[in-house]
């Protein structure tokens, strides 16, 4: 019933708009650098793929691994502070990953990684297949997706919600708020790689625009208009803007002044986002 391009591209957006949510949403972070995780594992990915010729399973592991080690160096120095200053250390060190894409030899440059072969499935499934492709890309956003619902409702996760709503008095509980969000930013690193690394198989392309501070913007677009704090909401956002970014693609430019628009109309009228709003006026409140 839909193009399969625009499924998969839109479940790649919908998992890293899920990864960003697991931290902004469940650990009160807000990043404005989570495109040097999405794009440096697509460069992991697509160069391992390509110039190793590793099949796209393994490739993606190791674009996700890449991802994770990363998230362990810039939330170690990031978590240190809170607010606007983390917020503005993650992009300033996001910054230098994308212009160490622009200037390492094995990223291409400005052409960036092209042609990366999708390779078969555990050496018996063709990528190249769309429908195939689809169900892999499939089979890795609902992994994802479970792995953050598991997260969100483990221990874990009710701990770093505490850390969210009330440090100070999580830290005299016994709570180490530094470790927990540390580990929230590794794991929202990770899970943003593997979206990444999936979505450069998707495209065949691993390019500049992956690391881009403008990718951030739109992950923090597509959280906060269908939900900050709610497992769907990102979802919902990463659909509609995939949505609005496809059937837009003729008026140009004009389409950031749409979104701008959109984005005015739902911090004014839905406060809580798309499935936020449905949560508070149809059923429980969201958490």
């Amino acid at each position: 019933m839909l193009y399969p391009v625009f499924l998969m591209k839109a479940l790649c957006f919908a998992l890293f708009a899920c990864a960003f949510n697991l931290m902004l949403g469940f650990g009160g972070l807000l990043s404005f650098g989570h495109a040097a995780f999405f794009g440096g594992a697509a460069y992991i990915t697509a160069h391992v793929a390509k110039v190793w010729g590793l099949e796209p399973l393994l490739s993606i592991l190791l674009g996700t691994g890449a991802a994770a080690v990363l998230g362990l160096v810039i939330g170690w120095l990031a978590i240190r502070r809170q607010g606007i200053y983390f917020a503005m250390i993650t992009l300033a060190l996001a910054q230098m990953v994308y212009f160490f894409a622009l200037q390492s030899p094995f990223t291409g440059g400005e052409d960036g990684i092209q042609a990366v072969p999708r390779g078969h499935l555990l050496g018996l499934i063709d990528l190249n297949q769309p429908l195939n492709m689809y169900y892999f890309v499939l089979a890795v956003f609902l992994a994802g997706f479970a792995l953050i619902f598991r997260v969100v409702h483990s221990p874990f996760g009710q701990a770093l919600r505490a850390v969210r709503d009330n440090e100070p008095r999580a830290v005299s509980l016994g709570y180490r708020a530094e470790r927990l969000k540390l580990i929230a930013f590794v794991l929202s690193a990770a899970l943003a790689g593997m979206a990444g690394g999936t979505k450069s198989l998707v495209f065949q392309l691993a390019s500049l625009t992956d690391v881009n501070w403008h990718m951030s913007g739109e992950v923090v677009l597509m959280t906060l208009i269908g939900g900050v704090g709610t497992l769907l909401g990102p979802v919902v956002g990463a659909f509609a803007m995939v949505m609005l970014q496809n059937y837009l693609a003729e008026f140009g430019s004009w389409v950031t002044i749409v979104q701008g628009i959109i984005f005015v109309a739902c911090v004014l009228l839905f406060r809580r986002g798309i499935v936020g709003e449905i949560q508070a006026r149809f059923g429980p409140p969201a958490r």
